[in-house]
């Protein structure tokens, strides 16, 4: 395809800022982005759990430094 037949449709479909042809209508692409995040927040948690098992001396640190920050934050 020539450069000028690809620029013009490169014109001719909006893109979102990462330069995604944008497909989905607002609801959908909402939709879909709250999916995707709670798909990613799973797996953050399960990563987390498992980093908790296979390291309980650093899980326990980690711990004790959060319940340290809890006592000392002033409301």
């Amino acid at each position: 395809m020539p450069d000028g037949e690809q620029q013009e449709r490169d014109q001719q479909e909006p893109q979102d800022a990462h330069g995604r042809r944008d497909t989905l209508d607002a609801p959908e692409a909402d939709e879909e982005r709250r999916r995707r995040r709670a798909h990613f927040l799973r797996e953050l948690h399960e990563a987390k759990a498992l980093r908790d098992r296979v390291q309980p001396r650093r899980a326990r640190a980690a711990r004790m430094r959060q319940a340290m920050r809890m006592r000392t934050f002033r409301w």
